[in-house]
């Protein structure tokens, strides 16, 4: 009508989950079928597979999931936000120096221990994990891409040198006397950090050799992961005879694309693929056998089969 302003549409959008780089948003609703613990494991038997290691691998160590059903929403911190300022990194040093105080108190389960076992008897010919945890290392693995690096190490973003976790660790406590007792309660994250806000006042040294910013030597979000780590798993892929290996997935939604291209892959290779998890993951649309059981179980019945074929 004359002097009314026209009706506008509703642009409003529905609501959607944050999404962040290298991330997708993922659907509850599941398209792979479900397998029986029983029919993947019988799939795996006698088959050397490569495996694939998520967070959810680390749950039954005491390290919490990112992705699984229980799983509380966060935001990590990206790697364009930690370069960019004192700030920042205070944020994330007084936050991870918590974090890390427990997490390096993390003992390798029966899982971890079982993938070491499949890999002395000759049935694994690469353990890629997506964990930064260590726990791998701690429970035997030798045969191992630890695609995001490991938290158990500092870089100096300016000469480069690598250094201790455990070093950075005691000059952190020295330099801020009582944080960890007047925090004794956060809550600990999955990549080593806790839920804490109030960040001033902690005092974050520099690298002891020239003085520049100290990070841990893990793959951020927003960061590449190393392009030699790349190759050398493409490459384990490739190695991969459809007729006769498998790749294993385990505890990983594959909601990163630096882990979930190499099932991408090895499906489009027509390598067989068994991904055991609780919930949705990205590969849920390709042709998998997916299985939703708990990694600790599942590999503790594939090892305990290897060993009475082996009898």
């Amino acid at each position: 009508m004359p002097g009314q302003r026209p009706r506008s549409r509703d642009r409003r959008k529905p609501p959607t989950r944050t999404t962040y780089p290298g991330r997708v948003s993922l659907s509850p609703v599941q398209t792979a079928p479900a397998a029986t613990p029983a029919e993947a494991l019988d799939l795996l038997a006698g088959r050397p597979f490569l495996a694939l290691t998520g967070a959810g691998l680390s749950t039954d160590s005491g390290i919490p999931d990112y992705r699984g059903p229980n799983a509380p929403a966060r935001r990590p911190m990206t790697y364009s936000e930690f370069v960019s300022g004192p700030q920042a990194q205070q944020r994330y040093w007084a936050r991870s120096h918590l974090g890390w105080s427990r997490m390096r108190r993390a003992e390798p389960n029966d899982g971890h221990r079982a993938l070491a076992g499949l890999e002395a008897a000759g049935r694994t010919s690469l353990l890629i994990t997506q964990n930064v945890d260590g726990l791998h290392e701690a429970a035997g693995s030798r045969a191992l891409c630890a695609l995001h690096g490991r938290i158990a190490d500092v870089v100096c973003l300016a000469c480069r040198r690598q250094t201790s976790r455990a070093a950075l660790h005691r000059r952190l406590a020295d330099a801020n006397p009582g944080w960890d007792e007047q925090h004794a309660s956060v809550e600990v994250r999955p990549d080593g950090d806790v839920e804490l806000d109030d960040t001033g006042g902690f005092v974050v040294p520099g690298c002891e050799t020239c003085g520049g910013v100290l990070k841990p030597d893990v793959v951020f979000f927003g960061e590449n992961v190393p392009k030699p780590r790349v190759e050398r798993c493409y490459a384990a892929v490739d190695s991969l005879d459809p007729g006769r290996d498998a790749v294993l997935v385990l505890g990983s939604s594959l909601t990163v694309m630096s882990g979930f291209r190499f099932v991408r892959h090895a499906v489009k290779r027509a390598v067989p693929v068994v991904v055991v998890t609780r919930g949705p993951t990205r590969a849920d649309d390709l042709p998998i056998v997916k299985v939703h059981h708990g990694t600790t179980e599942f590999l503790r019945e594939l090892s305990e089969g290897v060993v009475a074929i082996a009898t």
